[in-house]
């Protein structure tokens, strides 16, 4: 039997920016560059690499528990869809 890799709830998506493709998301865990990513929602389920990370228009490395971040993702996302890190 495979074992599934363990997913974590780190955030939920409280805005998407159609136009920059951009989701922004409340974080109740730990997020940096580099990290895999699952976002699912009632229509939404992909999984992708966080290639950057923005808090408040100002590139970061990582981002905590707390803070509110931007991200490029690579599909449409909705508000309170949950991010999952892989």
């Amino acid at each position: 039997m495979i074992k599934m890799a363990e997913e974590k709830s780190i955030g939920k998506i409280f805005s998407y920016y159609a136009n920059i493709g951009v989701a922004a998301i409340d974080l109740t865990g730990d997020l940096k560059v580099g990290d895999t990513i699952h976002i699912k929602g009632n229509t939404t389920d992909f999984k992708q690499k966080v290639d950057s990370i923005q808090i408040e228009h100002e590139k970061v490395s990582s981002a905590k528990k707390g803070d509110s971040v931007g991200i490029k993702v690579k599909d449409r996302v909705r508000p309170n869809d949950v991010v999952y890190k892989v």
